[in-house]
């Protein structure tokens, strides 16, 4: 069992495949499957079966998932930590985050420059990924810290509190409803909803938001089409194919150019959790103290 085979089996189990992780591993996928070849004969098990185009874990897949998220976790905490105490100080100035795309807005951008300002020397890894996906980075180590919506249940992992990102109904330029302010949502009674597929393994998540906030605001057995991309949510609902409830920050620019319309709704108080995750025993590096300290410095940002 090898460090590069662990690392395709971890890839494969979170994208779902083996052509996506040989494109994040930049690797060929005839190399990948040798290394998935070489685990399952060295543990005598298979680890992957087909689900029509997607591979799945079987059931000693499941059971080695963790441990080899974990040892890759150990691994990476290892090279940080020996990198600190580096007396190179380039070595020392990186930091990983991990951060779901529409939370890059303004005061994320804030902090990520008064972060700059105080270590000008740092280089920030950037990667951007859905909630799910910001936990698996930070859970197997490719990221220090991640920034994603809503705590994340994983008993490996510690969810800081940061604010609430506030929604908005958001409709396309040319719906019939035309007011800028309603009492309720009775008005988009039979409207075809845009949202999230609810977050597998967590009691909470954008998907069951939405589908708690329709219920509770008396809407009969709305219809929720679910969109794992918030890019084609936006899309769909300036085809006229649907309504959604959005962060305000994801479609400021659609807002400013008439695309999208958002009706403020005023029995509506919905706002989604915003949180950092990073790894209850990972390693602790200055800069991503030092970062989650500037993200803190401008959570009031969030709210409201």
């Amino acid at each position: 069992m090898t460090v590069e085979e662990l690392e395709a089996f971890v890839c494969i189990a979170q994208s779902g495949g083996f052509t996506e992780a040989s494109r994040r591993l930049d690797r060929s996928q005839p190399a990948i499957s040798r290394r998935i070849r070489e685990l399952e004969r060295s543990l005598g098990a298979a680890l992957f079966e087909r689900a029509g185009r997607r591979v799945v874990l079987t059931e000693a897949g499941r059971a080695l998932l963790p441990y080899a998220e974990a040892a890759l976790a150990a691994m990476r905490d290892g090279e940080r930590a020996v990198r600190d105490l580096s007396r190179e100080p380039a070595e020392a100035q990186a930091l990983s985050l991990a951060i779901v795309g529409t939370l890059a807005d303004s005061h994320i951008v804030r902090a990520l420059r008064a972060f700059e300002a105080e270590f000008p020397d740092a280089s920030v890894e950037l990667r951007t990924a859905t909630s799910r996906e910001v936990s698996a980075l930070v859970r197997g180590g490719e990221a220090s810290l991640g920034l994603r919506y809503f705590s994340d249940a994983d008993p490996k992992l510690e969810s800081i509190p940061l604010g609430v990102e506030k929604l908005q109904v958001v409709v396309p330029a040319s719906h019939p409803v035309t007011a800028r302010r309603l009492p309720d949502l009775r008005a988009l009674q039979g409207e075809r909803w845009l949202g999230f597929p609810p977050e597998r393994g967590q009691s909470d998540s954008f998907g069951h938001l939405l589908e708690r906030l329709l219920l509770a605001s008396g809407l009969a057995d709305p219809a929720i089409t679910r969109i794992d991309s918030l890019t084609a949510q936006r899309r769909l609902v300036e085809a006229g194919l649907g309504v959604a409830l959005m962060p305000t920050g994801s479609v400021r620019e659609e807002l400013r150019i008439g695309s999208l319309r958002a009706i403020e709704v005023e029995s509506l108080d919905a706002g989604l959790p915003v949180v950092a995750v990073r790894r209850r025993r990972g390693h602790r590096s200055r800069l991503a103290a030092a970062f989650l300290d500037r993200l803190k410095d401008h959570a009031p940002e969030l709210l409201g």
